[in-house]
């Protein structure tokens, strides 16, 4: 499994790739693992103000529906449209293609709460 040293990440499995005042977020690769082939992402909250924790989305696989959560607040300023109509590209390539939503964070101090890729593996036993 790959899990970049330049991202941050949560306990429900969210990555978040800081550039600026923004946030790419998406979902980590032992995630899009555990969940099987993705055949439908759901996002519903672009333009809208999230706090963290928060639920932006939902990841559906062929046995389960996923909720998605705000590592951090902010504003969901775009959400990537292609995954619309490639969903699976979430399973091939989570960190680049597979991103999910950008955001306009709101409190920037958030992202200094979130785990590294160190803490992260330790989480989920790696």
């Amino acid at each position: 499994m790959n899990f970049p040293d330049n991202l941050k990440y949560t306990k429900d499995h969210e990555w978040v790739r800081v550039e600026g005042n923004e946030a790419v977020i998406g979902i980590t690769d032992f995630a899009q693992g555990e969940l099987g082939d993705i055949v439908y992402v759901e996002i519903e909250t672009v333009n809208e103000e999230l706090p963290q924790h928060e639920i932006f989305g939902t990841v559906e696989a062929v046995k389960t529906v996923s909720d998605l959560f705000m590592p951090i607040s902010g504003t969901v300023l775009a959400k990537n449209e292609a995954i619309d109509a490639n969903p699976e590209s979430v399973n091939k390539d989570p960190y680049g293609d597979g991103w999910m939503i950008r955001v306009n964070m709101s409190n920037p101090d958030e992202v200094a709460g979130l785990m590294d890729a160190a803490a992260y593996k330790a989480l989920i036993g790696q």
